[in-house]
């Protein structure tokens, strides 16, 4: 299905799409627009999936670019293929991101992961990273960002996402 079709099909309410683990609202979209960099900068989506989000985000409001990551190129369907990069394995990390200005985590699957990211790449262009997923598993993430240079957390409250989900801003501490 195209991203105007999906587009279309989004409310305030949240929902789950084919190919997406997170649940989608248009307030949530209106959200992390309102968070992440305008262009030329660029936001770069670490373990993509299927792209669905990150290519409504940058449908939704032009100015905000949306690149990303997954181990697999073939599981992109909404990323253009110039802003899909494709990393070596779950553990490989990608150049690309030290000179995106932001960096999204929807339902990563490792701490260790965000860690390793944040150390290697954390410095430079980097100002927010924005953290999706279950509520359960945050706590696991929690304590990797606290101790990073990104350690002052923001929990979003009423962003459109489903009950058990969660989002949280990190931001460089001054």
């Amino acid at each position: 299905m195209d991203i105007s079709k999906l587009s279309s099909r989004l409310s305030s309410t949240p929902t789950r799409f084919p190919g997406c683990c997170l649940s989608i609202s248009t307030t949530l979209l209106t959200t992390l627009t309102n968070i992440l960099p305008k262009r030329p900068a660029f936001t770069l989506s670490i373990g993509s999936g299927s792209g669905l989000l990150e290519g409504l985000l940058s449908h939704i409001n032009a100015s905000v670019s949306v690149e990303g990551v997954e181990v697999a190129s073939t599981v992109n369907r909404y990323i253009a293929e110039e802003d899909m990069h494709v990393a070596a394995g779950a553990w490989d990390l990608h150049s690309r991101s030290q000179q995106a200005a932001a960096w999204m985590f929807v339902y990563p699957r490792d701490p260790k992961l965000v860690s390793r990211y944040i150390d290697t790449y954390g410095g430079g262009n980097l100002e927010v990273i924005v953290w999706l997923g279950p509520k359960v598993d945050w706590v696991e993430y929690e304590d990797c960002l606290r101790r990073s240079l990104f350690d002052e957390l923001e929990i979003l409250e009423e962003v459109g996402l489903a009950p058990f989900e969660i989002a949280v801003i990190a931001r460089r501490s001054v």
